[in-house]
């Protein structure tokens, strides 16, 4: 029989010849061994690929559901009609004993056991991807998408100096950053369709299926347009804010209990007055054309951008931090990837104190 019908014969044995000469590691063997099996066998890890999407396309459904909140998005995910993936869902609900999804006209939303069924059915997918592709593409634990969902978005910043630490550690990694509400974060998170999330401590220390780790929040200040009638007054109280709308960077906590708060001990409705946005150029317009108050990162206020338009109430620096948290699901183990950027977290953002933090 020919060499061309045993097509790993000669790689192997080439490399097995090269361990003999002491020029590779037993790893370094394993790995180039396993990486000619699949240059040589990719039609076969097709196949294989195929057969487990046959199989598993139920808990793809539901994986993608959760995570999009509706049946229609979740249909235009995947690649099927809506219908299909309504039936299919519908089907494996009856099959299990219990619903997963609990539907209003909005879209739908996870029940307690459907977040668990949630849970275990981005374990197996995941772990099967991994063992169909990350087996065969070497040595590299690090390698592929690393996925951060931050909320509110209006935060990012605060990561451009852990994320320039994790690239510059582990070139291999590939980011997949995403700004969004708490609410919408927290549901990507138990559907898997982020690794890790960062948002503030109070919100996320609510949900009993994440493990946080606390650190230091940024320092906030209210501030207003040039000119503002808050400014003439020789201390600002609470009652002088409640005088005035205000903009919010987030509807969760903690901002949002603590403006409602300001409102209602001024017997005002909240809803009258407070405004959610989470896109800081929208709030600067505003701000600069009303006399709306919102909230900055204190350190921008120090900028010739800023001191041009606006300017600093002095008030919220007296008001204790509300430190930010990164979160990651209870019942999961953190990759290589996901535990890299948590440490590059606590060594780039500031960690609170020791006593009051839960390590991930």
């Amino acid at each position: 029989m020919g060499a061309t019908n045993i097509p790993c014969r000669n790689t192997l044995g080439d490399i097995t010849e090269t361990r003999r000469k002491g020029r590779l590691s037993p790893s370094s063997l394993i790995a180039r061994a396993l990486g000619a099996w699949r240059k040589r066998y990719w039609f076969l890890i097709d196949i294989l690929s195929s057969y487990v999407w046959m199989l598993d396309r139920r808990l793809l459904y539901v994986v993608a559901t959760a995570r999009r909140g509706s049946f229609t998005a979740a249909a235009a995910e995947v690649g099927v009609t809506q219908s299909a993936i309504t039936k299919s869902v519908a089907d494996l609900e009856r099959q299990i004993g219990y619903v997963i999804f609990n539907r209003t006209a909005r879209g739908v939303i996870l029940t307690e056991d459907g977040q668990s069924f949630v849970e275990r059915s981005v374990r197996i997918l995941d772990e099967t991807r991994e063992l169909l592709r990350g087996s065969f593409t070497g040595s590299d634990p690090y390698a592929g998408v690393l996925k951060i969902g931050i909320c509110p978005a209006s935060i990012e910043w605060l990561l451009v100096e852990p994320l320039s630490t994790l690239t510059q550690r582990h070139k291999s990694i590939r980011l997949d950053i995403t700004g969004s509400n708490f609410d919408r974060t927290a549901q990507e998170l138990r559907a898997g369709a982020i690794d890790v999330a960062v948002g503030f401590e109070a919100a996320f220390r609510e949900q009993p299926d994440f493990r946080c780790e606390a650190l230091a929040g940024p320092r906030t200040s209210f501030f207003v347009r040039s000119g503002h009638p808050i400014l003439e007054r020789e201390e600002v109280t609470l009652a002088d804010l409640a005088r005035y709308e205000m903009i919010s960077p987030s509807s969760s906590r903690p901002y949002d209990s603590f403006m409602h708060r300001i409102y209602e001990d001024a017997g005002i409705e909240a809803r009258t007055k407070l405004h959610f946005i989470d896109y800081f150029p929208i709030v600067a317009r505003l701000v600069s054309q009303s006399d709306a108050i919102a909230l900055v990162a204190s350190d921008y206020t120090e900028t010739p951008s800023f001191k041009r338009r606006f300017t600093r109430v002095p008030f919220l620096e007296t008001r204790p931090l509300s430190p930010l948290a990164i979160a990651i699901r209870s019942r999961w183990t953190p990759r290589p990837a996901v535990r890299a950027f948590i440490k590059a977290c606590r060594e780039r953002l500031p960690a609170i104190d020791a006593q009051d933090e839960t390590r991930v």
